[in-house]
């Protein structure tokens, strides 16, 4: 069943922590992977699942970097995956799937952001590519793993940077068009909310539920190819140098911004849910003049083109579900 786009009043807000989130959540004898578990958000989002219980598997492009980051937390193990290159993320959910247990979460959190202009083996832009399609191979790769599960949940890490830019089903590769870095940014961030639309409609029924979601705004390791200048603009620090918390203006720490993701993935208000864009522990409202920035475009909440994006996708990577 199609869950419609509009809130569901959850007890949390968008200060809400992942502690918060997390606080009486038992996933022992649950198995979870995370991409990008290794730095930012997703280092965040590891250790709270491990914490409540879960085994949880960081596919990593630098699995020293990976180990190094994760040392001395328990229950999280690192293996080679470089989400740009089709062959290593097969190699990672073939080797996963042999294991012969099912997933209950996988979490997508890995990704660029407005990097200059590069592209993969196939010739496809690298934001795209990284952020989408790595992610849509290693969903496919993973199925038989989420579908033993009989109920598991695939979370993508979207971002309110959908709003810049719907997925240009003409031109996605930027071949015609000049490169804007924060355009291919946006569409690649529209995707990843079309994707768990797509997603959800075709596992739902065997139990797989998708969500799509805004963590809010944190300066991490995303903001790698950034300038000073371009940091600056977001009026994320105060006048002290520090930055800012103010989770109501979506400016959170890394603790508040990991909260709804994790949400997403374990809380029982959302069971029978699924295909949503979520945002501060709630599934978002559609986008509109009143509400400002919140919410999601309708270009990413729009069932035509998730299946338009979905077909594309098999076509490019020649995998299926």
């Amino acid at each position: 069943m199609t869950t419609p786009q509009e809130p569901i009043f959850s007890t949390f807000t968008a200060a809400t922590t992942a502690t918060e989130v997390m606080a009486g959540v038992d996933l022992a004898g649950h198995l979870a992977v995370v991409t990008g578990g290794y730095s930012g958000l997703g280092l965040v989002t590891a250790k709270s699942l491990a914490r409540a219980g879960a085994q949880v598997i960081v596919p990593a492009r630098d699995p020293d970097r990976a180990r190094k980051a994760l040392a001395g937390e328990e229950g999280i193990s690192v293996h080679p995956m470089d989400l740009i290159d089709p062959d290593s993320i097969q190699a990672f959910a073939a080797q996963f799937v042999r294991r012969g247990q099912p997933l209950s979460l996988l979490i997508n959190c890995a990704g660029v952001m407005a990097s200059p202009l590069a592209r993969d083996l196939d010739g496809h832009e690298s934001q795209f590519a990284i952020n989408h399609l790595g992610h849509f191979r290693l969903v496919c790769g993973l199925w038989p793993a989420l579908v033993a599960a009989g109920t598991a949940r695939v979370v993508s890490v979207s971002s309110r940077g959908h709003q810049i830019a719907g997925v240009d089903f003409d031109d996605i590769d930027f071949i015609s068009r000049p490169y804007d870095k924060w355009a291919a940014y946006g569409q690649s961030k529209t995707a990843n909310a079309l994707f768990a639309m797509g997603l959800d409609q075709r596992g739902s029924s065997l139990g797989v539920r998708a969500f799509s979601l805004h963590p809010g705004q944190i300066l991490t390791d995303l903001g790698r190819h950034l300038t000073s200048a371009e940091i600056n603009a977001f009026d994320v620090f105060d006048e002290s140098g520090q930055q800012k918390i103010a989770p109501e203006l979506g400016l959170k720490n890394l603790d508040q911004g990991a909260a709804t993701g994790l949400w997403c993935a374990t809380s029982s208000a959302l069971e029978g849910k699924g295909g949503v864009y979520c945002e501060d522990c709630d599934i978002a409202p559609i986008n509109n003049l009143e509400i400002g920035r919140k919410g999601v475009a309708r270009w990413a909440a729009n069932p035509e083109f998730a299946e338009q994006l979905w077909l594309i996708s098999e076509a490019w990577t020649g995998v299926s579900l």
